[in-house]
């Protein structure tokens, strides 16, 4: 039995998908996000339900695990006192932290590390996008940070390695995520001007530097330009030789 949070909340055993109601995917979510660790009653009750009474909050988790179906309910350890993940159930987040966790690790040799494009697609995913719950907005945000530094030191590594076209995709990939972040700009740029693609790092950057000023009123930090200072002044009319 598997557990996906990210890019969206699915449950499936062996290839099978298994429909469950709102309110127990909301739940199935919130413990699966607590790794293994057990959770009391009261505290899932009062986090899924903030705005009902002790009492009522208590009444809907009840409802939400009696609505879930019995493969639904293998998911979980439920206690009188408490719920936790069953040990055999798999959840996508934890092999994907654990892979962001390893790559950005720099005692974590990179040939250890088997990177390949199936790296990218692990780390390309938002926690629960669409979800706008109180509980799982800060899991959401670490995630997000957790992944983007993966996603640029992976780029890195590809760089590293001459891998240039998954350089590039890794570098994309954080670009999407947030594409004000400078840092992964930089990843991208870095990727193809190691792939000699001169052209593309000098529109990113442009394309960069205008969506910049647009909504923040700023300008990429001098680190930034110096990437691409010599591409700017080598351009046909910049007075350059």
């Amino acid at each position: 039995m598997s557990i996906s949070l990210l890019g969206g909340f699915d449950i499936v055993v062996g290839d099978e998908p298994v429909t469950v109601p709102v309110g127990s995917k909301r739940l199935l979510a919130f413990i699966a996000l607590q790794s293994r660790s057990a959770v009391p009653r009261t505290l899932v009750a009062g986090s899924l339900w903030p705005e009902a009474s002790e009492q009522g909050a208590n009444t809907n988790l009840r409802s939400a695990l009696s609505r879930l179906q019995d493969l639904g309910k293998k998911a979980l350890n439920i206690c009188p006192a408490e719920v936790r993940l069953a040990r055999e159930v798999t959840v996508d987040l934890f092999r994907a932290r654990s892979l962001a966790q390893r790559i950005i690790d720099p005692h974590v040799p990179a040939e250890e590390l088997d990177l390949n494009a199936a790296a990218v697609d692990q780390l390309s995913a938002d926690l629960l996008p669409g979800w706008y719950d109180e509980w799982m907005l800060p899991e959401a945000e670490q995630w997000r940070q957790l992944r983007l530094h993966a996603l640029e030191a992976l780029t890195g590594a590809f760089i590293d390695t001459k891998e240039f076209a998954w350089a590039v995709t890794a570098a994309h990939a954080a670009v999407q995520a947030d594409p004000l972040r400078e840092s992964s700009q930089a990843s991208l740029i870095r990727a193809h001007l190691a792939e000699d693609n001169r052209s593309e790092a000098l529109y990113d950057f442009e394309r960069y530097e205008q969506h910049l000023r647009d909504e923040l009123g700023l300008r990429p930090t001098p680190r930034l330009r110096r990437l691409v200072s010599e591409l700017q002044q080598s351009r046909p009319g910049s007075g350059s030789p």
